[in-house]
């Protein structure tokens, strides 16, 4: 490993020149060129904000958002470490703008695209984050809740902290107790951007929105959320998902999309809501374990972001999401898809084109498309609304998915998003909605992509989803490599029967909450062979996502 270096703010601060009057204070870390080297993965790109389209309230109403969205920032910031309010100040003071990128990108000391590898300090990142004492053992978690059955629900809701009490035992916490003050502040500012905006539904979420920050139910302003119509803004706000909590799955982050709609482009993608019941009956497990319960609204967006914050900032970018993940919601209602297009334009032309040019074979490269790479986000999200969610185990016990697979969760789901949703291109295309050549455009952009995919590291959430469809694939004789070239190709008469042949898999491990069939269906597909090191190797030079540069913080600042 790099040696360390103790970085002191008298030290650089006379290197650039200048006096210090201040206390000399050290920051242990890696070298800064080697920082630097990091951060080179992060390609900048500016976000800008298409001022024209909106009026003087929405104007207005923008500035409360991006208010409350940079109040979810300071949240997340405390969700990964309690250590990092102080560790950010100490690196602010030291002037190394080198170490504040670092710090920026990845909300804490630890590099997200490097398994979380220390580079700020040598401390390891706890697997649950700051959701739990870093001291905290899943062996004491569970024991503590067999020896209180009564407190299982608090300790595993998405929506609670766990902290130590005076006598060193488990409390849960509520988020709305854990951080009332940066809540309190958030709901302000939401009920600011409410009377400033003229779209009521839009008022409506928000003002149920805020509250819930002091309420910690969180289901009103969910189901607020999918009856949002006909809104130019668009913001998605609160605690969503899971994945920094690396020790259950169960924690929910804070973030913020702050978006520009566009109507007419959200319009042209509604004719898929009209296939959310039949992709599920379509599915390929037994009916029992289909869930046609689920609701069928399901609005689309398509939106550009003009500003983020929290858990979807850090690290690798967000394309696209569906929400809520609140089961109930999603059976009264569904999800909503949205699209982020600017983010999506961004990584296809920065990085996966470059990618397919050095790694897939010259004869289906014309397959690797805009279209294809759009159209399987899109897919991908609509499948997180598809199968088990609420199921029953075979003791009769009635449960969640998320519960069941614990840890494993994140991953499993991710790989069910993109195989079930390359299964729905394929479904499509026989119904006629997109036309015949789309299959194997996705088929081909898919493997480029999960080139991209990888590079976040196999123990983040989606790394790990793309290396067992890899892996599968390769094993089924879908994925072709040729050791002259060193490039890769689909074969198209295998890949489709491997898509089902996935996507069944996957979706069983769901419908019976198979833990133990998780874990082993991770160790077995989740790993990286030779082949896979040698074609990364080769885009060294190539970023692995974008560093977002937000223009609305030019124009309202940021403390």
């Amino acid at each position: 490993m790099t040696g360390r270096i103790i970085l002191t703010a008298c030290a650089l601060l006379a290197a650039l020149g200048a006096g210090c009057t201040s206390r000399e204070e050290a920051i242990e870390a890696l070298p800064t060129d080697e920082i630097a080297r990091r951060n080179e993965a992060y390609a900048p790109y500016e976000m800008t904000v298409p001022w024209d389209l909106l009026d003087e309230n929405e104007q207005t109403a923008l500035r409360h958002l991006y208010d409350a969205a940079v109040v979810m920032d300071e949240l997340f910031l405390r969700q990964v470490d309690e250590g990092n309010v102080e560790l950010r100040e100490r690196v602010r003071r030291s002037g190394d703008e080198t170490l504040q990128r670092f710090f920026r990108i990845n909300v804490g000391p630890w590099d997200r695209l490097a398994g979380d590898e220390p580079v700020i300090g040598s401390r390891p990142k706890p697997p649950g984050a700051a959701f739990y004492p870093a001291d905290m053992t899943k062996e004491e978690f569970e024991a503590h809740i067999a020896a209180h059955p009564g407190e299982r629900e608090a300790f595993e809701g998405t929506f609670t902290v766990i902290r130590r009490d005076a006598a060193g035992g488990l409390v849960a916490v509520p988020y709305a107790e854990a951080w009332r003050d940066l809540l309190e502040t958030a709901k302000a500012s939401l009920d600011a951007a409410a009377d400033a905006t003229g779209n009521a539904s839009l008022a409506a979420f928000l003002r149920l929105r805020g509250a819930a920050f002091l309420s910690n139910d969180y289901f009103e302003s969910d189901m607020a959320w999918m009856d949002v119509r006909d809104n130019l803004l668009d913001v998605t706000i609160g605690p969503y998902e899971v994945y920094e909590d690396n020790l259950f799955n169960y924690k929910a982050a804070f973030e913020a999309f702050v978006c520009i709609r566009d109507p007419e482009e959200s319009r042209k993608l509604d004719g898929l809501k009209a296939y959310l019941v039949r992709m599920e009956k379509n599915l390929p497990i037994p009916d029992e374990y289909k869930n046609l319960a689920r609701g069928t609204e399901s609005p689309i967006s398509v939106a550009d972001v003009v500003f983020s914050a929290g858990d979807t900032k850090a690290g690798v970018q967000t394309l696209a999401f569906n929400l809520p993940n609140d089961e109930r919601v999603r059976e009264a209602k569904g999800c909503k898809k949205v699209m982020l297009r600017n983010i999506c334009h961004a990584k296809f032309d920065r990085i996966l084109r470059p990618i397919a040019e050095r790694l897939v074979d010259s004869a289906q490269l014309d397959l690797v498309t805009f279209d294809a790479y759009f159209n399987h986000i899109l897919l991908h999200e609509f499948s997180h609304g598809l199968g088990p969610g609420r199921i029953t185990l075979a003791d009769g016990v009635e449960t969640t998915v998320n519960r069941e697979l614990r840890e494993t969760y994140s991953a499993i789901e991710e790989a069910k998003a993109d195989i079930v949703g390359q299964y729905n291109v394929y479904y499509l295309v026989d119904d006629g909605f997109f036309p015949a050549s789309l299959g194997e455009e996705t088929a081909v952009t898919y493997l480029a992509g999960f080139f991209r995919s990888v590079r976040f590291g196999i123990e983040a959430a989606h790394g790990a989803a793309n290396m067992m469809a890899f892996n599968f694939f390769r094993e089924k004789g879908a994925y072709l490599y040729d050791e002259v070239s060193g490039r890769w190709s689909v074969d198209t008469a295998k890949i489709r029967g491997a898509v089902e042949d996935f996507s069944r898999e996957i979706l069983m491990i769901q419908a019976h909450g198979d833990y133990a069939a998780a874990k082993r269906f991770l160790e077995t597909y989740g790993v990286m062979g030779d082949e896979v090191r040698a074609s990364l190797a080769r885009l060294d030079d190539v970023p692995v996502d974008i560093d977002p540069r937000f223009a609305i913080e030019k124009e309202f600042g940021k403390d």
